[in-house]
């Protein structure tokens, strides 16, 4: 068994009791109703020490919320890592929102391109997971009653406390199973909840781009930009998988 999945058993333990507020109605706990999937991922590419740790902010609708893995995409889920499992539900689900597991056939864009990125730069999952591994900050997905997305930064001080002290709890803990040399928030809000903890261990910590399409930039050429921003933190990367 992988190191992380007692960490991710205790984060969603440690989530379970929290209650949200209105503008948020509906609360997706992937942890949960999607662990098969999940701890999958976990056990067969989570084993450390790793070099690099890239780290989201929590489950998209299309993606982690419908498959339990970090920008899950399903046809890459599925055609590329390899994982296929069985997904319940959310104990109250959107109807705006509904969770279909791996019969979701919209796309997650900002998984696509990340993990588009990660088969054509390394080739197979193996050679990718060899130096990194990724990890979302929030397992949380939050809906308004109109079925919009509402990011754990909107959340109130109140709310957001006993949250992040999970979430840092359980990202200090990948950090010290996977002893990565480089800690990658994927996006401002995951860089600047992982740049303490990546620095108690001694682990660099910077920001690439985030694949969302709400990102103009991410619009016009996501890998190359998003390669630029590694290289700038010392990353180097291997020649493209042929």
């Amino acid at each position: 068994m992988s190191d992380l999945v007692p960490v991710a058993e205790r984060l969603r333990r440690r989530t379970r009791p929290l209650r949200f507020a209105p503008p948020v109605t509906h609360v997706y706990a992937p942890l949960d109703y999607a662990w098969a999937p999940h701890r999958l991922y976990l056990e067969r590419y989570g084993a450390g020490p790793r070099e690099i740790l890239l780290v989201g902010m929590n489950p998209g609708p299309f993606g982690m919320a419908q498959n339990g893995i970090p920008f899950g995409d399903t046809a890459m889920v599925r055609g590329w890592l390899g994982i296929e499992a069985p997904v319940e539900r959310p104990r109250r689900e959107h109807p705006k929102r509904p969770v279909l597991g791996f019969a979701m056939t919209r796309s997650e864009v900002s998984g696509a391109r990340l993990w588009g990125w990660a088969r054509e730069r390394f080739g197979t999952p193996d050679r990718f997971f060899r130096r990194a591994f990724v990890w979302n900050y929030c397992p949380l997905s939050f809906m308004s009653g109109s079925g919009r997305n509402v990011t754990p930064d909107k959340l109130p001080r109140a709310e957001r406390e006993p949250l992040f002290a999970a979430c840092d709890e359980a990202l200090a803990a990948v950090i010290a199973c996977l002893q990565p040399a480089k800690v990658v928030g994927v996006g401002a809000f995951a860089a600047r909840r992982a740049a303490p903890l990546a620095e108690a261990a001694g682990a660099d910590c910077g920001t690439v781009p985030h694949p969302s399409p709400a990102s103009p930039a991410a619009n016009r050429g996501w890998p190359g930009i998003f390669e630029d921003a590694l290289l700038d933190l010392g990353i180097e990367l291997d020649p493209p998988s042929s």
